[in-house]
């Protein structure tokens, strides 16, 4: 599989990411070190997770442990997630790293990103040190922001984050006029989440409280010409993602343990022309009205 530099950070990551949300309710270990080690075994060389989905950084402790030399690993804080702090508080952060780092069975992660952190937060400052104290103390060697819009924005500004991770879809595509270019200026890497915009145009109809309604509503009214073949529409958007300018990596989650075979092939044997990117872009420029903005 492609790799690509990953900012400054001088890692070279797999085009796509294992990302760790859904296999967090899992309860057949077995299933997910399959889950994992066909990732592994597809040419994938990052995993990413986070404090707050389920148990999804211990299963990958359990099941990667004894692969760690393999891949890099991402985790993310700010959610207190079971511990007896409000979220964002500094000492919660603390904490919550060293339960990640003791759940995933490592002594360092590669990349800690700040978990959908608010504007105001960051203005604070305490947050950002926490992150730079374990940077400095061997517990992760780079520091991230995940999150969207104009928090990622102000994040990407104060210049101190290695790492941006960001919505960017078909159904998605605030950030590569609003952040993207600040991000690259500052050589962060990048990475795309929710890259095929959770498969939204399957959906016949769809309630309000579903994760993927917000894309629905404006694949209908986008209207991409593409999404009528299953298939080609996945790789299409995927690809759509991927050749995004500043894009290093795209985060894609599964629990089906052949489909990293499957999306590996499919990226190598298809590719998206610059005329339909363009178009892609027109569509979106044409339609999407300003509170289109970046879902977190």
């Amino acid at each position: 599989m492609e790799r690509r530099a990953f900012g400054k950070t001088g890692m070279e990551v797999s085009i796509l990411g294992f990302g760790g949300a859904e296999i967090g309710k899992e309860t057949d270990l077995s299933k997910v070190e399959q889950l994992l080690g066909s990732a592994l075994d597809a040419g994938l060389n990052m995993i990413d997770t986070a404090e707050c989905y389920g148990d999804s950084e211990e299963l990958i402790g359990k099941t990667m442990a004894n692969r760690r030399s393999e891949y890099y690993l991402f985790t993310k804080c700010g959610h207190a997630s079971g511990l007896e702090y409000k979220d964002w508080d500094p000492e919660l952060l603390e904490k919550s790293i060293d339960r990640s780092l003791k759940r995933l069975q490592t002594d360092y992660v590669d990349c800690i990103h700040l978990h959908s952190c608010s504007e105001d937060v960051l203005r604070q400052g305490a947050v950002i040190e926490v992150l730079q104290k374990a940077k400095q103390q061997g517990k992760t060697r780079f520091i991230g922001y995940s999150g969207d819009s104009i928090d990622a924005l102000y994040a990407v500004q104060t210049g101190v984050f290695d790492s941006l991770m960001v919505s960017l879809n078909i159904a998605d595509q605030e950030v590569i006029d609003l952040t993207l270019p600040e991000a690259r200026k500052r050589g962060m890497g990048i990475i795309a989440k929710r890259p095929i915009a959770n498969v939204a145009w399957i959906y016949d109809k769809l309630p309000e409280n579903a994760y993927p309604y917000q894309y629905w509503q404006r694949l209908k009214e986008l209207q991409y010409d593409f999404l009528q073949d299953n298939e080609q529409a996945v790789a299409d958007a995927l690809h759509f993602t991927l050749d995004t300018p500043g894009v290093d990596t795209a985060i894609v989650g599964t629990n089906k343990p052949g489909r990293w075979s499957q999306n590996a092939e499919m990226l190598a044997s298809t590719s998206l022309s610059h005329d339909k990117y363009q178009e892609i872009r027109a569509r979106w420029k044409e339609v999407a009205p300003r509170d289109w903005v970046g879902l977190t």
